[in-house]
Order: C-alpha cells, then sequence, then structure tokens
C-alpha cells in the first residue's frame, strides 16, 4: 500500500510540475528535473531508488516506440547517413575518448572501466532531445535528425557499456568478439522488431474493435523488449524498429476511430512517464551523494573534465561530418549545404537522460566476483552531474542560441502550399468517388457532399492567405462552437429536470464533443 502512495504522489508531483512549466514556459522535464533535486532534501519525503531493469526495460521501451511510432520514415531514411554518424560513430568516438582522459585522470583505474563510463555519458536523451527540439521550432530535418539519432544512440551505447564491463571482469574481448557481439545485438534487435512489428500488424488487421486495437497496441514495445532482452538481443533497435515500420502503416491497418483512441492513450502515457522519469532522476541526488567517498577535489576535476570533453567531442565530430561528407558529388547534389548555425543547434542539443543514469546504476560492484576495484560510486555520481549539467545548461540556453543564430522551424507557408495542392487532387478524387457510388442517393446528400469537398479544398487555400483578417473557416468554426455549447446546455437542462436519460444526454455529448474536437483540429 505505502508503494501504491509514493506511486500516486510522484504521478501528482509530475503533472503539477508539467502545468508549472507550462505556465512558465519552460520545457516540463527541466523544471522536473528541479523539483526533484529540491524534493530529494525535503524531510520525510519518500525515498526513490531508480532501478536499471524498470528504466530499461519498463519506461523506455513505450517512449521509444511512440516516438519511433510519430517519425517520419521518408524523412528518417533521407537523414539517415547524419543519424548514423551521431548515433553510432559519434557515441563510440565519445566513449573512447572519455574514457582515455579519465583514464589518464585516475591511472590507477582499469581503462576498460574508464571507457564504460565514457559510453554510459555518450548517448543524448530520445525523451528531453525530442522535447526541447518541438519546443523551440526547429527546422523538420534538425528535429528529425535529433530523434533519429536519440533512437538508436541507446542500442550503440549499452552495446560499448556491456563490451566494457566483460573486460573489466576479465572477458577475452578483441575484435571479432566485438563484432560478434554488435552484430548480434544490432542484427538481433532488428530481426526482432521486424517480426513482432509484422504479427503486430497483423493482428491490427484483425482486429475490429477500438479497445483490443489500443490493448495490442500497448503490448507491443513491451513483448518486444522482453523478448529481445531474454535472447541477449539491442531491446532498443527492436523497439524503435518496431515502431518505425508500424507507425509507416498505421494508417492502413488501423480505424479512424482506433487511431483517434491511442493516440489520446498514447500521449497520456508518454506524459506521465516523461514527467516521473525526470522526477526520479532528481530524487537521485540526495542518494549518490551520500555513497560517494572519493575526494571533493577529484570528484570535481573528473565531473568537468568530462563534461568538457563531451560538449568539444559534439562539436568537433558534427562539423566535420556535416561539411566532409558533401565534398562527395553524390551527396552534394542530393543535400544542399547547411549554414554553420544549423550543425551548431544541433551540437548543442545534446542532453543527457535517464538512459544514462540507469547504464550507470548496471556497473558491477568492485571486488565482488573477481571485478578489479574501481570507483563506482564516483562514476555514478558523474554520470548523475552530465544529466543535470547538460539538462540545465544546454536545455535552458538551447532556446536563445536557435533565436540568437536564426535557426527556425520551417516556413507553414511551404506547408500550406503542399497541403493546398494535394488536397485540391484529393478533392478531385472525392467527386469522382461520390459520381460513381451516387446512383440512387437523394440529391440534397449528394450536393452536401460536393459542399463539404468544396469548404476543404478552400480551407486549404485559405491557410495561404494574410492571417490578420478573420477567414471563413475560422469564422465558422468560432459561430459552431458557440451553437455547439448553446446546444450542449439545453441537453444538460432537460437531463436535469428528467425529460431524458443520461443515456440520451451521454449519446448527444460525445456527438458534440466530436464535432468540437473536429473544429479544434481544424484550427491547429
Amino acid at each position: 500500500m505505502e508503494s501504491i502512495v509514493d506511486t500516486v504522489v510522484l504521478v501528482a508531483i509530475s503533472v503539477v510540475g508539467a502545468a508549472l512549466a507550462r505556465r512558465l514556459g519552460f520545457v516540463a522535464p527541466l523544471v522536473l528535473l528541479v523539483v526533484g533535486l529540491g524534493l530529494s532534501y525535503v524531510p520525510g519525503f519518500p525515498d526513490a531508488h531508480l532501478e536499471p531493469e524498470l528504466v530499461l526495460i519498463g519506461i523506455l521501451p513505450p517512449l521509444l516506440y511512440v516516438a519511433a511510432l510519430q517519425t517520419s520514415v521518408p524523412a528518417f531514411r533521407l537523414a539517415l547517413r547524419p543519424i548514423l554518424l551521431l548515433a553510432v560513430g559519434l557515441v563510440v568516438v565519445t566513449a573512447l575518448v572519455v574514457g582515455f582522459l579519465v583514464h589518464l585522470l585516475l591511472p590507477a583505474v582499469p581503462l576498460a572501466a574508464c571507457v564504460a563510463l565514457g559510453a554510459i555519458v555518450a548517448p543524448p536523451d530520445a525523451v528531453s532531445a525530442t522535447a526541447i527540439a518541438r519546443r523551440v521550432g526547429l527546422p523538420r530535418r534538425v528535429v528529425t535528425i535529433l530523434e533519429g539519432e536519440s533512437l538508436l544512440n541507446d542500442a550503440t551505447a549499452l552495446v560499448m557499456v556491456r563490451v566494457s564491463v566483460g573486460a573489466l571482469m576479465g572477458t577475452a574481448i578483441g575484435f571479432w568478439e566485438i563484432t560478434l557481439a554488435v552484430s548480434r545485438a544490432a542484427g538481433g534487435g532488428l530481426l526482432i522488431g521486424l517480426a513482432f512489428a509484422v504479427a503486430a500488424a497483423w493482428l491490427h488487421r484483425k482486429v475490429e474493435d477500438p479497445l483490443l486495437d489500443d490493448a495490442v497496441a500497448l503490448l507491443t514495445p513491451f513483448v518486444v523488449v522482453i523478448v529481445a532482452e531474454s535472447l541477449h538481443t539491442s531491446s532498443v533497435v527492436a523497439v524503435v524498429i518496431a515502431g518505425l515500420y508500424l507507425g509507416h502503416r498505421i494508417p492502413y491497418l488501423l480505424s479512424p476511430t482506433s487511431r483517434l483512441q491511442m493516440e489520446a492513450v498514447w500521449r497520456l502515457i508518454v506524459f506521465l512517464l516523461e514527467g516521473v522519469v525526470f522526477l526520479l532522476v532528481g530524487l537521485q541526488l540526495r542518494d549518490v551523494l551520500s555513497a560517494i567517498e572519493t575526494d571533493t577535489a577529484t570528484t570535481v576535476k573528473v565531473t568537468a573534465v568530462v563534461f568538457g570533453a563531451l560538449l568539444a567531442i559534439r562539436f568537433l565530430w558534427i562539423y566535420p561530418a556535416t561539411y566532409l561528407a558533401r565534398l562527395i558529388p553524390r551527396i552534394r547534389n542530393r543535400e544542399d549545404r547547411p549554414p554553420a548555425t544549423v550543425p551548431t543547434v544541433i551540437a548543442w542539443a545534446g542532453m543527457r537522460g535517464v538512459v544514462t543514469l540507469a547504464a550507470a546504476q548496471t556497473l558491477p560492484e568492485p571486488g565482488v566476483d573477481g571485478v578489479p576495484v574501481y570507483p563506482r560510486e564516483l562514476f555514478v555520481f558523474v554520470a548523475f552531474a552530465i544529466i543535470v549539467l547538460t539538462l540545465l545548461v544546454q536545455g535552458t540556453t538551447l532556446p536563445w542560441l536557435a533565436r540568437r543564430l536564426g535557426v527556425r522551424e520551417d516556413s507553414s507557408a511551404e506547408d500550406a502550399l503542399a497541403e493546398a495542392g494535394v488536397q485540391h487532387a484529393a478533392g478531385r478524387a472525392a467527386l469522382e468517388a461520390l459520381e460513381k457510388h451516387a446512383d440512387g442517393a437523394p440529391e440534397s446528400v449528394v450536393e452536401r457532399l460536393r459542399g463539404l469537398v468544396e469548404s476543404r479544398g478552400n480551407n486549404a487555400w485559405e491557410r495561404l492567405g494574410s492571417q490578420e483578417r478573420e477567414t471563413p473557416s475560422a469564422a465558422y468554426g468560432r459561430l459552431r462552437r458557440e451553437m455547439i455549447s448553446a446546444e450542449r446546455h439545453v441537453f444538460k437542462i432537460a437531463r436535469n429536470e428528467g425529460r431524458i436519460p443520461e443515456e440520451v444526454l451521454v449519446r448527444a455529448q460525445r456527438e458534440l464533443d466530436l464535432e468540437e474536437s473536429q473544429l479544434q483540429r481544424s484550427d491547429d
């Protein structure tokens, strides 16, 4: 019962913190991290220990899965080269460089343990990168690169941690052993993710009940991760592949009711998980500080060197990766050369998150089962400090930097023009379908449907016009909402006076709510 109460308290605090973040104009992960840091020293506040298994199997899978569902596969494929350079190349280089630097500072510590620390702090976080990038309003390709990097870099980092820990424990690690481990993790994860995605797609096609559709969708990431972990492959790769595959095919797999309902369910789950996870990260401060035994000077020195190295390595990697690749004619002809401001923003958007802390908690205890003595508590603190520093330093300054450099989201006019063109073609197809199947239908119904097609086409073209005056569709939405409010009020009074049963009110409310939600979507 106590754990249930603690969970309710954490969820409630995360909801209040998210509301506070919206009121202050900050990103929720930053506010909740600070709230957690403060609450960790409140007397009597429940202890919260972040178990690695909870993060890697219970929290990370749905977050990665939803992020993959929402990722555009064509955009992901076009940005695959920079994504892999960041998610694989940069993570490996960061782990090795940070490992060697820490080994120079602490020569008595085995190099394998230092490289494990480098791998732990190497991957930027999926949640914070996506939340902040979207909030800032960065160009679509930049957001795709950051999302793609955060979807795949955890797999690279976790494999490197596993290999480094194996070397630390005395397992023979050579080129072929590492190649085999990486191939098994990545290749096995890809096959498992694809196999379960195909199975989930088959189930979605067979299921007609929206509730069962949602149940299949909720179970998919957890089943994929559990199977991948049991077969010692990369669960991150597996769940991302499953999400990309199903997300690209959702329009053909689910009914409209299922899609709307599943979107609402996932939004709530992601909202709660994101809030709780960053609150839990902040709450670790007291435990992490109480466990550290290394002297303060060494702790500060190692933390500062690791933080500085992470910033420098990311900048030194991204500029050559951006511009040297364009010396190749095929790439130069396919991709425009971005201004230097774009890689600068990408380089600064390297916030770390919960996976870093969870991976640090998996480090083996020194002096147990043949593990050499090394400062495990120092490495856990460094991982925690890197999360806090990157979120508070880079996370808070990224919006300012993007505005200062003039890196803004893509023009809405271009999207509106593309939408209007496709809407025009869609309208012609709709009218052709109407004429083909209209035999025997009342003329009034046919005319009403023709008017609906014309109205949608006009709405698309209106978005290209001036925003200073109210458009006809905006006026329609405003007036129709007032009408719906009046209708809803009449039904409520009739229910209160006993002239209609509750079931009639519920049915009328549902129809009015659906129409009003459609008006809201049109405004957005």
